[in-house]
């Protein structure tokens, strides 16, 4: 078993996105693909002989083979130890929480997170530092530019494949290979932040029920383990708990158009008429995505937008153990609607908007400066590990409803009657042609100069700019995050791209009004915004310039 370096020569379009390299199964299958990737990654490190490097993926198609690959390489290039997860299963979370809990140098996961899977779906990979969290943009420009020199890549000559299915550790080239447990640690962790007995009363009662939709994805063995093992819910509060390669088809990103299965079921009336189920709706739903870190919530015949859950859990925070003692502060990713803000200034603490992207939140956790942390696109999570963290939000909301023992949507009109309420929603165009959605953000940035106080359709535009930040802690600057126009009545909407996508170009538009008035609580979310949707097609050309009639989904 000999360390052999192989000839190679760079490969166009491995900049990595928003949360890593993203392409079509078949291109991480082509020759020398992913191996020239892994090295870029590699020799962006300094000083990492010897260390450990955590390894796991969210079991969608080729995952197991590109462990194996990345396996050989690590014991090539000379890491001294490589935790990973049994079945090379391992959600983005539990990546996270294990790499802090064993001190590794850092981590590779491999997951395009919601984009459906399959030998024609997605496939993804990304690198995360010792903190726990996704590399920063110095490191994974390195990696990029890695990408554009390399001539060579060290792997081992005639291994043998590593076990997955079995725990244990063997020895592979001088480098200790363990296969341990996927959940344990992440679970262990959990336990230590919420009321574990309360919930499992609740769970136990029989006056409650659940439903946890894994879409077939990294969090069933998760959510088996916890919700019915350690908590003690029926067998039956999981559904769709087996990862499938393919995620049974579907498509794994918890909103109301993919997850399915889940709102037909919140949404039952037990009448046993067609469509409408015939039982009676539980009292809460979610759902995760295909790597764990992102949650939808769903109370009875109620759907909870990812912005307003992260304002819940602020408000609610003193009734968690775990952040009883009260938050830091609080931040969210600029397109994200500021319900959280309201709440953070109630508290007297601070709120900071940042870029989309984890990463950015892990200076603000590291520097001690936020607990809690959101985007829009249905992630939320703590200090507790530096990703977002499906389960962690569902254990939270669940910890909320058995102190409060009160239904959701009881729990969210109470919130708007304390807060106010954001009526706020984003539309996605994907697929859409990338030169054509290149050019629709191009003319907004060209118009961000004559665009303030202009009426357009009743609308006085009061602030029009391209979204820039810059970090407090450590001054890093990032540009170009997002179109934003600012109404002179405190509506926005916000125009990016989405780089999380694999084929074509994503448009976002999120748009937002507060409304202050507990008697117009109650009007549907886009009935309430149809004036900003509007203004957003007439203002974007947005119909005129993809072609589209309609967004693709809306959230």
């Amino acid at each position: 078993m000999n360390i052999t370096s192989v000839t190679t020569q760079p490969i166009a379009g491995q900049r990595p996105g928003t949360s890593g390299l993203r392409k079509k199964v078949t291109v991480f299958q082509q020759p020398g693909y992913l191996e020239n990737f892994v090295q870029a990654i590699f020799d962006s490190l300094d000083r990492f002989k010897g260390e450990t490097l955590v390894l796991g993926g969210d079991g969608r198609f080729h995952n197991d083979a590109a462990i194996q690959t990345i396996v050989r390489m690590a014991a090539a290039n000379g890491f001294g130890r490589v935790l990973v997860g049994q079945h090379g299963i391992l959600s983005t979370p539990a990546a996270s929480c294990m790499i802090r809990k064993h001190q590794a140098f850092g981590g590779i996961i491999l997951s395009a997170s919601h984009n459906p899977g399959g030998p024609e779906g997605d496939f993804g990979i990304k690198y995360n530092t010792g903190n726990g969290g996704p590399a920063p943009e110095k490191i994974t420009e390195a990696i990029y530019a890695n990408t554009q020199t390399i001539t060579r890549y060290l792997t081992l000559e005639a291994a043998a494949d590593v076990d997955l299915a079995v725990q244990g550790r063997t020895m592979l080239a001088g480098m200790a290979v363990e296969v341990i447990d996927s959940v344990a640690d992440h679970a262990d962790l959990l336990a230590t932040l919420f009321d574990f007995d309360r919930i499992g009363a609740l769970l136990r009662s029989g006056s409650f029920r659940m439903c946890f939709d894994a879409m077939h994805a990294v969090t069933g063995p998760y959510a088996h383990e916890i919700f019915i093992k350690r908590l003690g819910a029926p067998a039956a509060s999981v559904m769709n708990g087996v990862p499938l390669p393919d995620f049974g088809g579907g498509h794994p990103d918890p909103n109301p158009t993919y997850a399915e299965d889940l709102i037909k079921t919140m949404f039952s009336d037990g009448s046993g008429a067609e469509g409408s189920g015939s039982e009676s709706a539980p009292d809460f739903g979610a759902a995760s995505d295909g790597d764990g870190d992102r949650n939808m919530i769903v109370g009875k015949h109620f759907i909870v937008t990812p912005s307003d859950s992260l304002a819940v859990l602020a408000a609610n925070a003193q009734l968690v153990p775990g952040y009883a003692s009260g938050l830091k502060g609080v931040a969210r990713s600029m397109p994200t609607s500021a319900a959280v803000d309201r709440v953070a200034e109630k508290l007297g603490i601070k709120c900071f908007e940042t870029p989309t992207g984890w990463k950015f939140f892990g200076n603000l956790l590291d520097a001690g400066e936020v607990t809690l942390c959101g985007e829009e696109s249905a992630g939320t999570g703590s200090d507790h590990v530096r990703e977002k963290d499906g389960v962690w939000a569902v254990l939270f909301w669940l910890n909320i409803l058995a102190v409060r023992r009160e239904s959701v949507e009881q729990i969210l009109r109470g919130h708007w009657q304390r807060f106010g309420r954001n009526y706020y929603s984003r539309h996605d165009y994907e697929g859409v042609d990338s030169a054509a959605a290149n050019g629709l953000i191009a003319h907004l940035r060209e118009s961000l100069a004559t665009l303030p106080g202009q009426t357009i359709a009743g609308a006085t535009i009061a602030t029009a700019d391209d979204f820039a930040y810059t970090d407090p802690v450590d001054g890093s600057v990032s540009t170009a995050q997002g179109v934003r126009i600012g109404l002179r009545d405190g509506s926005r909407i916000v125009f990016r791209l989405s780089g999380t996508g694999t084929e074509g170009a994503t448009l976002r538009v999120y748009l937002e009004r507060f409304e202050p008035d507990a008697a117009k609580h109650a009007v549907e979310t886009q009935a309430a915004l149809a004036p900003l949707i509007a203004l957003a097609d007439q203002l974007a050309g947005i119909r005129e310039r993809t072609g589209r009639e309609r967004p693709t989904v809306i959230t």
